[in-house]
């Protein structure tokens, strides 16, 4: 289906939104609203029906300049209104741009809104979450970036540098300031390769790098994907490594289904493991829904998680 192509795109940064609507040469506007119903354990009933996240998009194009704002609102948080980002782009001919604002990491094969995921939830917990823009907790991986991106763009390659603080709170030490450098390239056939590294200096005792790598293949109607995240953490109530492994398949031009497995350290001594089932259907172009049903093991203890997801695309 076309929106999944878009988001295994998304994935690996080569495009910044699956839908847009063109007011003029200069402007368009995309967006979702998206809800679900949600039962977080089947053995004690603990659940929620909501509209999770809603998001308006305006992307601006004047010369070589570009800007976007993107307004949201995530109920889950809590949050009101808010401008989730804002940045600009001024791009060179030879293929090098500057990005200047409040923007997402470019690391993660999950990305920041529903419309770039196969299955309802995330594959780790908030620690590993890196493309994850909603996200408040884990440090600087998983919440709004405020600095500058360079990156360099080729037919089948794209690199980047940010040099950045975490939700634009400066300090006044040269230790305040994260990087992040990403990658990724697409001259194999039909394997997108991405990932980077991500260096966060946090407060004493929370500081973390962070390797991310992931790749996705892509054959008859199906996608294989895969990703490895390794950080190296000062803080040992926090993981270090995980993985995932999906395959999901279109039956029909409609009709597909994602299944998931991943691991992922909780801390020094603890694990957890999510192994996740998603059909997904193409009600219309706009209107996508997933059923999802996930067991997950996280420190010695089981539960098994049910979700019904709409996202409407515009």
């Amino acid at each position: 289906m076309k929106n999944k192509l878009l988001a295994v795109l998304a994935a690996f940064g080569l495009v910044s939104s699956a839908t847009a609507v063109e007011i003029n040469k200069n402007l368009s506007i995309g967006g979702f609203i998206d809800g679900s119903y949600y039962d977080g354990d089947l053995a004690t009933g603990q659940k929620t029906t909501d509209i999770d996240e809603v998001e308006v998009q305006f992307d601006v194009n004047v010369g070589n300049v570009s800007g976007s704002v993107h307004i949201d609102r995530t109920f889950a948080e809590d949050v009101n209104l808010d401008i989730e980002q804002a940045h600009f782009t001024y791009s060179l001919d030879n293929g090098i741009s500057f990005t200047f604002g409040r923007f997402g990491s470019a690391l993660g094969f999950e990305r920041e809104d529903p419309a770039g995921l196969y299955t309802y939830s995330r594959a780790y917990n908030e620690d590993f979450n890196l493309g994850n823009i909603d996200s408040k907790v884990g440090g600087l991986a998983g919440d709004t970036y405020a600095g500058l991106n360079i990156s360099y763009s080729a037919d089948s390659f794209t690199a980047g540098v940010s040099i950045v603080e975490q939700d634009g709170n400066f300090g006044s030490t040269d230790d305040d300031l994260n990087f992040e450098f990403s990658a990724s390239y697409t001259g194999f056939e039909n394997l997108v390769v991405g990932g980077g590294y991500l260096i966060d200096n946090g407060l004493p005792g929370q500081e973390r790098d962070v390797l991310n790598i992931h790749a996705a293949y892509t054959v008859g109607k199906a996608l294989i994907a895969g990703e490895i995240i390794s950080a190296d953490d000062a803080n040992t109530l926090r993981g270090e490594d995980a993985h995932l492994v999906l395959i999901d398949y279109d039956f029909t031009d409609k009709l597909g289904a994602a299944i998931r497995y991943s691991e992922y350290e909780m801390s020094s001594t603890q694990e957890g493991e999510k192994l996740t089932v998603a059909p997904n259907y193409a009600i219309t172009d706009s209107l996508g829904a997933i059923l999802e049903f996930s067991q997950i093991e996280e420190g010695g203890a089981d539960r098994d998680e049910l979700a019904v997801e709409l996202t409407f695309t515009f």
